[in-house]
């Protein structure tokens, strides 16, 4: 399961609105509602509070009592990204060995107990964490928090399952990657541009080689070093009262022991891409497709300042209608699709990557000579003050529909705590948005797309 960034979540919550009908037949005479008084831009996004166990866990409350439902997520700040050396996928194979028990749940119970209580669970794995999280009926959170903690504290990870679990990982790869040319190609296009070993160019779930090679003690020792209490973050929202959230965390997750919190240690970016450029055929595409990447600053790497100034320039550059490439490619008849992306809420170099879906007849060079034209006739002229305000109001359009769902808040609150970000990267997020100006968004654009450090480019073709 993908997790929601701050970024992606408004962005979803944006974009649902506009599958919401603007008028419904009137059947009856009802009272007329008055409209939601104005949000000031500095207003906190979710209201949260937090506070610190002794073992050093986080938590979290997002109280919403929209409905009475609480989610409980727990955050572990790590992920791929701390996979070790010649072992990529052990952060991943540990989410899925978490679920085979625990001293008070046998294996399989976890989510079978969720389920007969009327809930939802699962589990994600990114570059930067690994997350468990459960959806239930608010008078059942403190069954799910005494089940996470067992487990937190002390998985089984059984001998006897490990190979038939291993059997699960290799199949999901199959089915996400190996039998998907478009997965296929994103993953070797990662790996060209970082190199295979980097943390940034390994894939998430792992290579098939090392998955084979992974070992239980390999998960073990994953699991003492980076699943202390001082390297979680847990994460409420729902129907919930402070003061019950304090006494529930206290009694389930505080007699965990405290262990040190490790330290993350990220490799530096390689001083340009192992590959530059990449073409990659197979039969299984019927159309083209071109990216191309750029390593990029984010809110944790290099010049963090520049990560919101980044947020705007990209959606200008390729945030769909409106934007620079979308005039250039799609309205211009040479594209299907056009668009560029970058999330800084990242551990580590950032990157920023622009996507094209040629048109049939559209040869690689033309793309390839309209990028570049449009990125340099950007790059020299910069945004102007009308498409930098048009981005920051798109971009922020989101932010209070995300407040009516229960899912956004523990995802995006807890993604960015488990980075090491402060919680006001969220909260206050429309109002530092709101901040940026002209000029930062097109210093931020030049630093980047000007003299990119690292660089790749590459098509998938049809063979």
């Amino acid at each position: 399961m993908n997790p929601l960034t701050r970024r992606n979540a408004l962005k979803g919550a944006a974009a649902a609105s506009l599958a919401v009908p603007l008028a419904a037949p009137v059947f009856a005479q009802t009272a007329p509602v008055s409209p939601p008084a104005a949000r000031r831009v500095d207003q906190p996004l979710f209201g949260a509070v937090t506070w610190t166990l002794a073992n050093g866990l986080r938590v979290v409350l997002a109280e919403n009592r929209r409905a009475p439902v609480a989610a409980h997520y727990l955050y572990v700040s790590a992920g791929a990204g701390e996979d070790p050396s010649g072992r990529s996928g052990v952060a991943h194979f540990l989410e899925h060995m978490m679920f085979k028990g625990s001293p008070s749940v046998p294996s399989g119970a976890f989510s079978r107990t969720v389920a007969r209580e009327g809930g939802q669970d699962n589990a994600f794995t990114s570059r930067d964490v690994t997350a468990y999280f459960q959806i239930v009926e608010a008078s059942r959170l403190p069954l799910m928090m005494r089940m996470e903690a067992d487990r937190l504290a002390r998985p089984l990870m059984p001998a006897g399952e490990v190979e038939a679990e291993r059997g699960v990982v290799i199949e999901e790869r199959l089915q996400r990657t190996d039998a998907v040319p478009r997965g296929r190609f994103r993953e070797a296009f990662d790996a060209a541009m970082w190199g295979p070993q980097h943390w940034r160019g390994r894939p998430l779930i792992g290579w098939e080689p090392e998955i084979r090679a992974i070992t239980r003690k390999d998960m073990v020792d994953f699991h003492h070093k980076y699943y202390a209490p001082s390297n979680c973050v847990l994460v409420v929202a729902g129907d919930v009262r402070e003061a019950d959230l304090r006494e529930w965390s206290q009694q389930f997750y505080g007699a965990i022991p405290a262990r040190p919190k490790p330290a993350r240690s990220r490799a530096a970016p390689p001083s340009a891409a192992p590959e530059a450029r990449l073409i990659v055929r197979d039969p299984g595409v019927r159309e083209s497709s071109f990216l191309q990447a750029f390593s990029a600053p984010s809110a944790t790497f290099g010049e963090t300042q520049k990560s919101d100034p980044l947020e705007v320039m990209v959606h200008t550059l390729g945030g769909g209608p409106g934007s620079r490439l979308h005039r250039a490619l799609v309205e211009a008849g040479h594209a299907v699709s056009a668009n560029a992306g970058y999330d800084g809420d990242v551990v580590g170099v950032g990157s920023l990557m622009v996507a094209v879906t040629p048109r049939p007849g559209v040869t690689p060079e033309r793309i390839e000579e309209i990028v570049a034209a449009t990125i340099t006739q950007f790059v020299q002229e910069g945004a102007t003050e009308e498409e930098v305000r048009r981005s920051i109001r798109q971009q922020t359009s989101g932010a209070l529909l995300a407040l009516d769902g229960l899912g956004a808040a523990p995802r995006m609150l807890g993604g960015a705590l488990a980075i090491g970000l402060p919680i006001e990267a969220v909260e206050q997020w429309p109002a530092r948005m709101a901040a940026v100006t002209q000029a930062q968004v097109n210093e931020a654009a030049r630093a980047v797309l000007a003299a990119p450090g690292v660089a790749t480019s590459g098509w998938l073709m049809p063979a």
